[in-house]
């Protein structure tokens, strides 16, 4: 049981730490991600945003729930 909690901290710590490292992007390189998307897809800036702030808020979901949740049941095991 106690590899299992020390996986999930691991899992839980890395996939706060890429969401974080996308944020720090997101909000630094905007303007350069966006002119590399741009090249490929046609793009709004509204909808680049859009995108991206949709994809942050599904990762995070995915990582509480995937990660948070089963870490959480097992701290409660008796």
């Amino acid at each position: 049981m106690n590899e299992i909690k020390d996986f999930l901290l691991w899992c839980l710590g890395l996939n706060y730490a890429i969401l974080f490292i996308w944020f720090l992007a997101f909000v630094f390189a905007r303007d350069w991600m966006y002119a590399v998307h741009g090249r490929w897809f046609k793009l709004s800036a509204e909808t680049f945003d859009a995108i991206h702030y949709s994809g942050m808020a599904v990762y995070k979901i995915g990582i509480l729930l995937f990660n948070l949740v089963p870490l959480a049941a097992i701290f409660l095991i008796p």
